[in-house]
């Protein structure tokens, strides 16, 4: 598929300035997981001076989205910054981003086929939007909720709005880790009723990661086989790779589908 034409700087990483307003809950506690992690909540440009309520998109991998010296390896997905060309261009409404960070426990809980996957998506719905729609201005419906995350971030944002669609209605899935649990989503796909479900749903792969293409590719042509084609976005980013300065370069793909004008 062709790419977007997006003019996005890269020479500032390492430059942990965040551009708006972002608020900071530390130490966030989950019953259904007893462990704890550190929220950040991205506000946008009108928040302060509106009485408006705006859609929510939940990110995973939290640490990895505004801020460099957090960051996996060093690099964000310049969410702040992509945002806000967005919104400067009028492509976009205006959006609150949840970064979830992640804990040790990431390989079990970004899969919903195990039990602390199951515990994370109800962590999500049962805590964390439970306390973000009590204290911020939300939109609470489904088709105003996303979420979004890549690799296995990716897996079970699929997972989630594909199993609970009645509160996430939207999705972003980049660069997907379909093959877990020997590629177990394809038949939870396959097998699930044959009702085409209330959802938006993005998802990309990079041409050169060699272990996953195929996969997305298959999960693609399955989904458009069973009905899904104005509801669906795919994307094959020529000379992609797994990491987050890819991720950060098409971020802008994603978030107009998802949430654009």
């Amino acid at each position: 598929m062709n790419t977007d034409n997006y003019d996005i700087e890269f020479s500032n990483f390492g430059n942990d300035d965040i551009i708006g307003q972002v608020e900071y809950i530390h130490e966030f506690y989950s019953y259904n997981l007893k462990n704890e992690r550190d929220i950040i909540v991205w506000l946008p440009p009108s928040y302060s001076s509106s009485t408006k309520r705006y859609p929510v998109l939940y990110m995973h991998d939290g640490q990895n989205l505004f801020n460099p010296q957090t960051s996996f390896i060093g690099y964000d997905w310049k969410v702040d910054e992509t945002i806000t060309r967005l919104l400067n261009k009028n492509e976009i409404e205006e959006i609150i981003v949840v970064g979830i960070y992640n804990t040790r426990d990431r390989l079990e809980e970004y899969n919903y086929f195990t039990d602390k996957g199951k515990s994370y998506a109800q962590f999500i719905i049962q805590e964390l939007k439970s306390h973000i729609d009590e204290n911020y201005r939300t939109k609470h419906s489904a088709d105003n909720t996303a979420v979004m995350g890549s690799s296995l971030g990716g897996l079970i944002s699929f997972q989630l709005m594909w199993n609970i669609p009645a509160v996430f209605g939207k999705a972003g899935c980049l660069s997907n880790s379909f093959w877990i649990d020997n590629k177990a989503v394809f038949p939870m796909v396959k097998n699930s009723p044959k009702i085409i479900k209330k959802i938006k749903l993005y998802m990309d792969c990079g041409d050169c990661e060699t272990e996953l293409i195929e996969d997305n590719k298959n999960m693609y042509k399955l989904l458009t086989e069973i009905g899904y084609n104005d509801s669906l976005k795919w994307h094959i980013e020529k000379g992609g790779i797994h990491s987050e300065v890819d991720w950060a370069k098409r971020l802008h793909i994603p978030l107009k589908f998802l949430f654009g004008k």
